[in-house]
């Protein structure tokens, strides 16, 4: 299964404190669970988001079970919906379990829109009154500050732009579906009728046939 690794390996600096996000679609086929895991240190707001774009099969259920799961195995979050979040603050330091489960839909597979990862605010409360004396003392440590608020603003409203194309995602792939299935449908009725239509006129030609052996028959 896929797993994201830590952005500083072994080496003698210090972990790096990133905010590694993920935006994608994953075909789950029917019957089976995908699971990812996701690096995060102590201390981190971990975000999870999905939504069901596309499901086939019989009943064309869209419903998925989604859980989370801390680097010990403990479960942290569960949701069984066609979208959902699953938000936590990230206690221990290591990889995080995200599992989608398709096994209840034995016939069909699920197309599933995924945003997921860390990020990380470093704004300490207990250090709030310095924070703001060097803002009034020192304009490039304001200016610094000033530069990860916005930045955190940005993540925040790049969550929501995703949420917006998840959302649109899927309503492009039921009316595809809803346009085909109508057209399926369109097709066959007009089969049928045209069928019945030759079937009728071939019985009532076979009414009026005229017997050559003698008398005719109506």
């Amino acid at each position: 299964c896929p797993r994201t690794e830590p952005l500083s390996g072994t080496s003698q600096e210090p972990l790096f404190r990133g905010a590694d996000r993920y935006d994608f679609a994953v075909v789950i086929p029917a019957g089976t669970v995908e699971c990812f895991w996701q690096f995060a240190h102590q201390g981190g707001n971990f975000f999870f988001s999905y939504e069901v774009q596309r499901a086939t099969g019989i009943g064309n259920s869209r419903n998925i079970l989604v859980t989370a799961s801390d680097p010990s195995g403990f479960q942290l979050g569960l949701s069984q919906d066609v979208r959902g979040q699953i938000n936590f603050l990230t206690k221990d330091t290591g990889f995080y379990q995200l599992c989608l489960d398709n096994e209840q839909n034995h016939f069909g597979l699920m197309q599933v829109y995924l945003n997921f990862g860390v990020y990380y605010e470093d704004f300490n409360m207990e250090h709030k009154e310095l924070q703001e004396k060097k803002e009034l003392n020192d304009t490039l440590e304001a200016i610094e500050l000033s530069i990860q608020r916005l930045q955190i603003h940005t993540f925040h409203m790049w969550r929501f732009y995703n949420f917006a194309r998840m959302r649109k995602g899927a309503d492009s792939f039921l009316l595809e579906d809803n346009y085909n299935y109508v057209n399926r449908w369109s097709m066959v009725q007009s089969c049928v009728i045209v069928l019945s239509g030759v079937m009728q006129l071939y019985f009532l030609k076979r009414l009026f046939h005229a017997q050559t052996s003698g008398s005719q028959k109506c």
